[in-house]
């Protein structure tokens, strides 16, 4: 796996008009943890890619009228069976973490990556899913100097009280044995 231009080479490109530019485009130094699945709880169909493009049909699920108008994306998804989709690539500022701040700074979208786990914060996420996280991570943590291991979370910890992705389903320990 390597990145060339900024786009994950074994990722499904699906691009989001949810981004823009950073304002600097190097400074790219948090990783951002979180879960998603449209409707809660089910997976495997093309609901996430919907949202993120702005084509999230609000007619097709209860849930998706309270969604739908969001503009909303992540840099990349990570699906059960570990395939990625890659919806902004990364030297720009997906819009991922809302109102958040790490270590002080305010406004992560400027300075972070968004890596989405199709999944819930209470149903364990999937081997497949942990092996391709640690494979990413490894890559961006090569690519983006800014980037360590110190420096990942979880959209719990940048935005307390508002977020509780990617839950307590997922194994923190697990990940960071995968990246030693």
């Amino acid at each position: 796996m390597h990145i060339n231009q900024h786009w994950l080479s074994d990722a499904t490109r699906i691009l989001s008009p949810n981004c823009d530019e950073r304002a600097d485009p190097a400074d790219i130094s948090l990783l951002v943890i979180h879960c998603i699945s449209l409707p809660p709880g089910e997976f495997n169909n093309s609901n996430i890619d919907q949202l993120f493009c702005n084509k999230l049909n609000p007619d097709e699920h209860p849930y998706f009228k309270e969604i739908y108008q969001d503009k909303v994306s992540a840099h990349l998804l990570i699906k059960r069976d570990g395939c990625c989709v890659q919806y902004v690539p990364f030297d720009k500022r997906a819009w991922h973490a809302g109102k958040s701040s790490y270590e002080g700074r305010e406004r992560c979208n400027d300075f972070s990556i968004g890596i989405e786990l199709e999944g819930t914060g209470l149903i364990a996420y999937t081997e497949a899913q942990y092996l391709q996280l640690a494979s990413v991570i490894d890559t961006l943590l090569k690519t983006y100097p800014g980037l360590t291991t110190q420096r990942i979370a979880g959209h719990c910890d940048i935005a307390p009280g508002r977020k509780t992705d990617p839950g307590a389903s997922f194994d923190w320990q697990r990940l960071f044995s995968l990246l030693k």
